[in-house]
């Protein structure tokens, strides 16, 4: 059993130097995403609630979607 945890946590290791990244960039695209959602009262389609939802929910495709589709003019 501890021979297998110790390899998770190798290959953990191995691969933290990619999870890192892609966390600051997942958490970074969902505050500006929400922060432009809460500023902002038009968009192309759906609702805030919509977007709010989709933004917290789809992880990283979420911010990208609302601001590939969703984002109205400013």
């Amino acid at each position: 059993m501890e021979a297998n945890n110790t390899q998770v946590m190798d290959l953990l290791i191995q691969y933290l130097p990619f999870i890192i990244p892609l966390a600051i960039i997942q958490v970074g695209l969902l505050i500006a995403a929400l922060v432009h959602i809460f500023k902002h009262t038009k968009y192309r389609t759906g609702s805030r609630t919509l977007w709010v939802i989709v933004s917290i929910c789809v992880n990283m495709i979420g911010p990208i979607l609302y601001f590939a589709i969703g984002r109205g003019e400013e």
